[in-house]
């Protein structure tokens, strides 16, 4: 009941997330569905029924991936201060999440099974005359138990892969092993100053006292209010993982001793994480080489022939090829990405540059690897356009309403890690509007990071297409 409540209550921009993932869940369930259609009609081709079943895992894994990006973006099941204590720790969290996308999916996957059983004509009798019983077996009743597992498919799969990834881990061990040495020296000092609530108090009337005695002449909106602002507010850009603005700097520890340096010390930031430096590169050239050799080396030896459901036939090693290359993109999405943040700021870089490079760098691993899937979808789109015949009708209904599903998927997946990186550094953005930056620079530093990716991005997908697609061409 409380994830229906949750799922009832999130904002427009969530409610459209979820209905996205109901669509492309209802996408996947027709398409296995007309696979289960295909093999009641054709009870003699088990092999062609069991490819064209195999066809479907690929936009079923679209659909999983992307129903994971929506579900790590919902507010709803976000870990908030004090929802422990009503409950609602993280792996509760964790399992309204994964409940969250159960029903999603599930929903779409009944859509699937309405409309499967709308155009077989069993509902309100055959519609469009008959033109899609070919593949839907219309004229041979459906085993109901058959269909429900197939269907059970993706809502099983999207919800296991939400609670695997959301599922609590204690990361306080790799927290405290990220601190500096300046960090831990504070924290030694610290502890070896171990205070009492009185003398807390006692410290309070010395400091009231020495206020009273020594007055500064300067009222609470002087400069040193403002200095002590630019200090948290520089504190807080470190945090965040943005350099620390000019004037941002470390108080002199007070003149009365150890004691009062410690207590009155104004940095209380927890120690800073380091950015994060993906080394994936290596294995993802490496895989996308293997696979584009995989693909040339195909096209030149005699084999066994795949088909896609209603499409070309071509070498089965192609597939083998084409499905290392998708996976070295990915791999190296995330280095990539840091990669393309580091060349920002390079040779002298500006406030601009800077904190562009920096924001590539911070969202390396958030969306490097869909960037590198929607590169990988992108260049098999574009083999597929170089092997499409206008004359030959061999691109059914079916292969169409799979590479929308995938592209689709791929696309929405990319954008969600977006928003996701965007709720990621909103600390860091209301800091920096804090401390008086213009809007129009932020904008023009997301402006400049979509830039920078799609100069890296898109001449290497076109290569990656080129090359791929040469083997296939006549």
């Amino acid at each position: 009941m409380l994830a229906l409540r949750l799922t009832r209550s999130a904002r427009p921009a969530v409610q459209l997330r979820r209905l996205l993932v109901a669509t492309a869940s209802a996408g996947t369930g027709f398409l296995l569905l007309s696979t289960l259609g295909h093999a009641l009609s054709h009870p003699g081709t088990t092999a062609g029924s069991a490819l064209r079943l195999a066809w479907c895992t690929v936009p079923l894994a679209a659909t999983v991936h992307f129903a994971l990006a929506v579900a790590r973006t919902d507010p709803g099941t976000r870990p908030r201060p004090g929802l422990a204590a009503i409950g609602l720790g993280p792996a509760r969290l964790m399992a309204i999440s994964a409940t969250t996308t159960a029903l999603s999916t599930a929903v779409g996957s009944m859509l699937a099974l309405l409309l499967f059983l709308h155009l077989r004509g069993d509902l309100t009798g055959m519609p469009f005359d008959g033109a899609a019983a070919s593949f839907l077996a219309a004229d041979l009743p459906l085993p109901l138990p058959a269909a429900l597992t197939l269907l059970a498919l993706t809502p099983a799969a999207a919800s296991l892969a939400v609670a695997l990834t959301l599922r609590p881990r204690d990361t306080r061990l790799a927290a405290n092993s990220r601190g500096s040495g300046l960090a831990l020296r504070r924290f030694t000092t610290t502890a070896k100053l171990q205070e009492t609530f009185g003398a807390y108090g006692r410290f309070g009337a010395r400091q009231s006292r020495r206020g009273a005695a020594e007055p500064s002449g300067e009222d609470d909106t002087g400069p040193a209010r403002h200095s002590a602002a630019l200090r948290a507010a520089g504190a807080a850009l470190v945090g965040a993982g943005a350099p620390a603005p000019a004037g941002a700097t470390h108080s002199p520890a007070p003149a009365g001793g150890p004691r009062e340096a410690v207590l009155d010390a104004p940095d209380t930031t927890p120690p800073n994480p380091p950015r994060p430096n993906p080394t994936t590169l290596p294995w993802g050239a490496a895989l996308l080489a293997a696979g584009l050799a995989v693909e040339a080396y195909a096209s030149r030896s005699p084999g066994h022939h795949l088909s896609l459901p209603g499409g070309p036939t071509g070498p089965a090693a192609v597939l083998v090829g084409w499905t290392l290359t998708a996976i070295g993109l990915a791999v190296a999405g995330p280095s990539l990405t840091h990669l393309c943040g580091r060349l920002l700021q390079s040779a002298r870089p500006g406030a601009l540059r800077l904190l562009a490079g920096r924001g590539l760098m911070e969202e390396a691993s958030r969306i490097g690897a869909p960037l590198g899937i929607l590169c990988a979808v992108a260049s098999g789109a574009y083999t597929m356009a170089v092997l499409y015949d206008p004359a030959d009708s061999s691109f059914g209904p079916l292969t169409t309403l799979g590479a929308i599903l995938v592209a689709g998927c791929s696309l929405a997946t990319l954008l969600t890690a977006a928003v996701e990186a965007r709720q990621a550094r909103a600390g860091t953005t209301a800091a920096l509007l804090r401390l008086g930056a213009p809007s129009t620079a932020l904008r023009s530093a997301a402006a400049l990071r979509a830039g920078a990716l799609a100069a890296l991005f898109v001449p290497l997908t076109l290569t990656v297409a080129a090359l791929a697609a040469l083997p296939l061409t006549p």
